[in-house]
């Protein structure tokens, strides 16, 4: 399987395609790959782009030497395929140093030592042309709160993204930070679990302008949450910095599956929000389309190709039926008839003051709220026109 031609900037973190398929239950299925041979095949499916984490590329505890010989063999295949390093990000949480947290660790040494860990990587992703750093608190959290000062802890989050972010501007990297929420797993409960506990966070930062979030599907919906309506606001707030597209089943464990590979519906929602949702009807998101999936354990290395291809393949049929679907005249109808549109339109007229609103007696006195309260939704109508969209019967 084969993506059709880069018109969309998809790219893949190093640890997807190159997950041997270990889990808490099971060992490997698959042999480790050389991070050289995932450049050159993503290269082949149609991918524009390749992130990582730190120990993704090297090995950790490498020496100097070994790190300088895989950065150089890493650089040398990007310089061969053509392939970008728009975002990269940190291991802060498979080391036993971090089983208890990383930036907000009780154990101060351990916060500085995962300071400087993440310092050191952005000197490399700057260096490769990296423009986002996505930070994923996976260790941070607890599963005994009496064993953590959860306001510290905080705390120590900020200052320790505040930290980064100087870090950043000091060496002149412009680089914008991305916090990817999680509810729960590794850690029982995880800090900002959602995208609203992270927007609310931000805005706490010393560098806000700098930091916004890279929410995922699968986070968002394994806390019951609607993942299309959750980076709708990220983009509200011009804070969608990054995205990890994947599948999942509802609230459980996380699955990483190929993305469309879970809930079809609200995949093809979250592309017509990306790709339709800006002013004009354009796309709402410019940045790259990431893929953070896990092939299944089931398959050996060629299967893993093929679930590379899966995603890229799933999003262009999600972008066709989307276009198809906005295009098509019976939904502008639907939309107009459900009201849709006159959402855009301000409920206050231009230079209307609450005391005009007052002097309105057609806004509450002379307005007929039961015969608003008859007027249709239209809205199964509009579900149903999705559905046939999604489904090709239009």
């Amino acid at each position: 399987m084969t993506a059709e031609p880069r018109d969309v900037p998809f790219t893949f973190g190093l640890w997807t395609v190159g997950w041997p398929a270990r889990d808490p239950f099971g060992d490997a299925t698959r042999p480790a790959l050389d991070p050289v041979e995932s450049v050159h095949r993503l290269a082949e499916l149609g991918a524009s782009g390749v992130t990582f984490h730190d120990d993704d590329l090297v090995p950790s505890g490498s020496g100097d030497a070994d790190r300088s010989r895989h950065v150089e063999r890493f650089k040398a295949a990007l310089e061969e395929t053509g392939l970008v390093v728009p975002m990269a990000t940190t291991n802060l949480f498979t080391h036993p140093v971090f089983k208890e947290g990383a930036l907000t660790a009780n154990d101060r040494d351990v916060r500085r030592y995962a300071l400087r860990k993440v310092m050191r990587n952005m000197d490399l992703a700057a260096e490769l042309g990296a423009r986002t750093y996505v930070l994923w608190g996976g260790r941070e959290g607890a599963e005994v709160d009496s064993a953590k000062d959860l306001r510290a802890a905080l705390d120590r989050y900020r200052e320790g993204i505040d930290t980064l972010a100087q870090y950043s501007e000091d060496r002149g990297y412009g680089l914008r930070f991305a916090l990817e929420p999680k509810p729960n797993e590794p850690r029982g409960d995880i800090f900002l679990p959602t995208i609203g506990h992270a927007l609310g966070f931000i805005a706490t930062l010393e560098h806000a302008d700098l930091v916004g979030l890279n929410p995922e599907v699968g986070h968002e919906q394994m806390a019951g949450l609607n993942f299309t309506h959750g980076i709708a606001q990220a983009l509200w707030q011009g804070k969608l910095f990054h995205i990890d597209l994947n599948g999942q089943h509802g609230p459980k464990y996380d699955q990483d599956l190929v993305f469309g590979h879970g809930d079809l519906l609200s995949a093809f929602a979250t592309v017509d929000l990306l790709e339709h949702g800006g002013p004009d009807g354009g796309p709402a998101y410019d940045g790259p389309r990431h893929f953070d999936y896990k092939p299944l354990r089931t398959e050996d290395l060629d299967g893993v190709w093929t679930s590379a291809a899966a995603n890229m393949r799933t999003y262009l049929l999600l972008r066709e039926r989307a276009r198809a679907f906005r295009a098509d005249p019976e939904v502008a109808e639907a939309l107009a008839a459900a009201r849709v549109p006159e959402l855009a339109r301000p409920t206050l007229a231009d230079g209307e003051s609450p005391a005009d609103l007052l002097a309105d007696r057609s806004a509450f006195e002379e307005f007929d709220a039961d015969a608003a309260g008859r007027r249709p939704g239209g809205q199964v109508r509009l579900a149903q026109l999705a559905v046939e969209h999604l489904l090709g019967a239009r």
